[in-house]
């Protein structure tokens, strides 16, 4: 058995496809990543043994620039990765048995996948982006809702419109060079009728979030056992545990002078500071002995090290710190990251901060709450609730379906685990 797993997005879309081709490849099936040709991620899915097959432009040359993308990028960037799935997609699913689908709304997977006649599987790490009567869209490029809509109904239906804008030219005149009828509401076609959900059930309750059928498998975490550096392994040792800090692949979106607030904040309540670099390149604003940066480095080993990770709010992000125990304090930017910081704070395993530009007496003030021992004792105790087998299951479960359906059912139903029906995918 063959499986293509394809994502475009950052980090936190594509180390997740690495857990579960790693998954599959423990139960005999043969899995390539097709993903941005990003450096880091070619790294990422070397160290592992996952072939990579470039799609589509690098992540960081769409969002490290010095503003975020505007509408017109992404009226630009959409079409860009429509023909490039088409392309690269159908070359690289021709010997596959299944073809599973997330990030950056994936047009053009399941119409390659359509073509080929194998089975399609659209995967999201969050509900964000999943119809629901009981909630809003999030925010997509395009003609905005009324502000006075209240109908979740009727902004669902323009959300699809806005899909159909970026997506449907493109995607239906590639369905026609291939001999495909046209789709007319490119969402839904796309997220089928039963998406998988590759989250926690702790972190990520999935009822009564989405009207769809969802299959909720567990987060797909990528084991890491490599040994922190030795400069960082001197600073943890040097003193009491330190606050992490780090925004990942914010790159633009990260608040400006936000290392200077994490850094004083942190002193302020007398703790010393991991400093990760990412792709905001965030630096020390001082030669300070207190704070020690890193680039990429083990997140699972290093949060069960320090006093609590200061963080954008990213789906990986959350959940290894929640794994790991770490009290957390959530600064969302973007997307599905302010519902992981309201989620952070109703476990009560750490603060949402309120805004997206925090000061250091916000940050020092959410510090004060998240380095209380009764937040520690939380988080530990949550800890042991959030399952690390969900890449497991998942490679399971689509060995199982493509064995019961058959490669000629493109979306044909499977076995729900985890929590039943009630990325995502932008």
């Amino acid at each position: 058995m063959r499986v293509l797993l394809t994502t475009w997005g950052s980090r936190g879309d594509v180390e997740p496809l690495a857990g579960l081709a790693v998954a599959l490849r423990e139960l005999g099936v043969e899995a390539r990543v097709c993903a941005p040709p990003d450096e880091e991620f070619a790294t990422l899915l070397a160290r592992v043994g996952v072939p990579l097959v470039p799609l589509g432009p690098t992540v960081r040359s769409v969002v490290a620039g010095p503003k975020p993308p505007t509408t017109e990028d992404a009226f630009r960037l959409a079409p860009q990765l429509v023909a490039a799935r088409f392309d690269t997609l159908t070359a690289a699913a021709q010997d596959c048995d299944a073809l599973l689908a997330t990030g950056l709304m994936p047009a053009g997977a399941r119409d390659v996948a359509e073509k080929l006649g194998i089975h399609y599987v659209l995967a999201c790490f969050h509900t964000l982006g999943l119809p629901s009567r009981h909630a809003r869209p999030g925010a997509r490029p395009g003609t905005p809702s009324a502000r006075d809509e209240t109908d979740n109904r009727v902004l669902w239906k323009e959300d699809a419109q806005r899909v159909n804008a970026l997506y449907g030219e493109a995607l239906n005149t590639h369905r026609a060079a291939i001999g495909l009828p046209p789709v007319d509401n490119v969402r839904d076609h796309v997220l089928t009728d039963r998406p998988w959900l590759a989250a926690d059930a702790t972190l990520c309750p999935s009822r009564d979030l989405t009207d769809l059928d969802v299959v909720q498998t567990g987060a797909w975490l990528l084991p890491d056992d490599r040994p922190l550096p030795a400069e960082l392994e001197t600073f943890l040792g040097a003193g009491e545990p330190p606050v992490y800090v780090g925004f990942g692949s914010m790159a633009s979106y990260a608040p400006r002078d936000v290392a200077r607030v994490a850094i004083q904040a942190c002193r302020a309540r007398g703790r010393r500071v991991v400093l990760a670099r990412g792709w905001a390149d965030l630096a020390p604003i001082d030669d300070g002995a207190d704070c020690h940066v890193v680039g990429e480095v083990n997140q699972q080993a290093l949060f069960r090290r320090v006093a609590a990770v200061v963080h954008h709010g990213g789906a990986g992000t959350t959940t290894t710190a929640a794994v790991a125990g770490a009290p957390q304090v959530v600064v969302p930017q973007i997307a599905d990251q302010p519902y992981w910081a309201a989620r952070v704070a109703e476990l009560g395993i750490g603060v949402a901060h309120e805004g997206r530009t925090p000061t250091v007496d916000s940050l020092s003030a959410a510090l004060t709450t998240a380095l209380d021992p009764d937040t520690r004792a939380r988080a530990s105790a949550v800890a042991g609730t959030v399952r690390t087998d969900g890449a497991t299951v998942a490679a399971r479960l689509l060995i199982d379906t493509v064995g019961t359906v058959g490669t000629a059912d493109a979306v044909g139903p499977v076995d729900v685990v985890g929590e039943g029906s009630p990325a995502g995918t932008a």
